[in-house]
């Protein structure tokens, strides 16, 4: 009988992502002769034995940039795995901090909008943190009963969705023409891109290349898909019920993913719902942000951001307004 295999120690790393006051966060280039030198990273460093994870950030950011951190919120932790151990990259936001940020550590800073950053620059878990601040809290689905002779309608509600500060949504549409769905996201884009909200097509690849928009990708298409299907500087978003189906997600290089059923549902009442102790583990043990999906309201962001998610996904409770 094969001796049982030892896990792989982890090493826990904090990540501190600074924002200004004109809301753009600082990065930090990883020197030469370092692993992954000429990458960027939000700064920080190795947690020690024992040591609180914000205090831990404090010490780094103290060492690193020469700054006294005063507060800081927990924004998401991305494990990765590598041959001989795991890397826990646990990132906090903050605001507050005494002192004017600067090298000491011989490596090259840059402060930049997090829009403006390029995916592509980013080391591999940091791009997770970078997509975690650019994610709104919710994230609306349309309805799969709405019929095309509703498109006049839904064009305005989605509009006006768009108007109140919407930032992502999905179209849903299973009932109507491939065709129409992408007349429909072509007539909402340029009322998007004024607003900085961005739309997804469900499963339509080549019409969100086409268009210039999102993709949510549905979990049967996930096996096909050996890389991103878009390039960075459009979203993409993948349905998942499980923890293979996220580390799928994460492989291809997805921005985020929904997690469901996390409540009973109406659409789907023989599903059991995960609930929210197994959400919690999976959403930790992912290395992107994971919304929480199914039986979701916009009352459920507080307690998905307390259990690992990047907030709610739903249909019907998203669109009451």
């Amino acid at each position: 009988m094969p001796a049982p295999v030892a896990p792989k120690p982890v090493m826990h790393v904090m990540a501190g992502v600074l924002r200004d006051a004109f809301g753009r966060v600082l990065l930090a280039q990883r020197p030469a002769g370092k692993h992954l030198a000429g990458m960027w990273e939000f700064p920080g460093g190795k947690l020690e034995p024992g040591e609180a994870p914000l205090a831990g950030l404090a010490r780094e950011l103290d060492e690193e940039l020469g700054i006294t951190l005063q507060r800081a919120e927990p924004l998401i932790r991305v494990p990765c795995h590598y041959v001989e151990r795991v890397l826990l990259l646990d990132a906090w936001q903050t605001e507050q901090w005494e002192g004017v940020p600067q090298s000491l550590e011989g490596q090259a800073l840059q402060w930049l909008m997090p829009q403006q950053i390029d995916p592509a620059m980013l080391t591999t878990a940091d791009r997770a943190i970078l997509q975690a601040l650019r994610l709104p809290n919710r994230y609306p689905i349309t309805p799969a009963d709405v019929t095309p002779d509703q498109l006049g309608k839904w064009f305005q509600r989605i509009g006006q969705a768009i108007e109140r500060g919407e930032q992502l949504i999905q179209l849903r549409l299973p009932l109507w023409p491939r065709e129409l769905v992408r007349e429909l996201a072509a007539a909402l884009l340029p009322l998007a891109r004024r607003h900085d909200a961005r739309l997804l097509l469900n499963g339509d690849i080549d019409g969100a290349l086409a268009l210039g928009v999102g993709v949510h990708l549905k979990d049967h298409q996930l096996p096909a898909l050996a890389e991103r299907p878009l390039p960075w500087s459009l979203p993409v978003g993948v349905s998942c019920h499980d923890a293979a189906q996220l580390t799928q997600a994460t492989r291809i290089g997805a921005d985020f993913a929904t997690l469901s059923p996390v409540a009973a549902t109406r659409s789907h009442p023989q599903t059991a719902p995960l609930g929210w102790p197994a959400f919690h583990a999976l959403a930790e043990a992912a290395a992107l942000p994971v919304y929480a999906l199914g039986g979701m309201a916009p009352s459920h962001i507080a307690e998905a951001g307390q259990n690992g998610g990047q907030g709610v996904a739903g249909i019907r409770e998203f669109w009451l307004a």
